[in-house]
């Protein structure tokens, strides 16, 4: 997911996703564990889009603060 459809989210939409996304990292963390996963880098990429998120989250809060 690229950070212009990430910044295109609302605010709510932005943390219900995030929670998504960890609990769908979780799980294929725990699917790797047991048997390994074909395409490991799909891992990666959830974790890159959840900092992007998250990223994106802390800069809405700072920008609340200085208004």
């Amino acid at each position: 997911m690229k950070a212009s459809e990430i910044r295109e989210m609302s605010t709510k939409d932005l943390l219900e996703k995030v929670a998504i996304e960890k609990n769908q990292r979780a799980k294929m963390r725990l699917n790797h564990a047991i048997s390994p996963l074909e395409d490991t880098s799909k891992i990666r990429e959830l974790r890159k889009d959840i900092a992007r998120m998250l990223t994106i989250l802390h800069e809405r809060k700072i920008n609340e603060i200085k208004k």
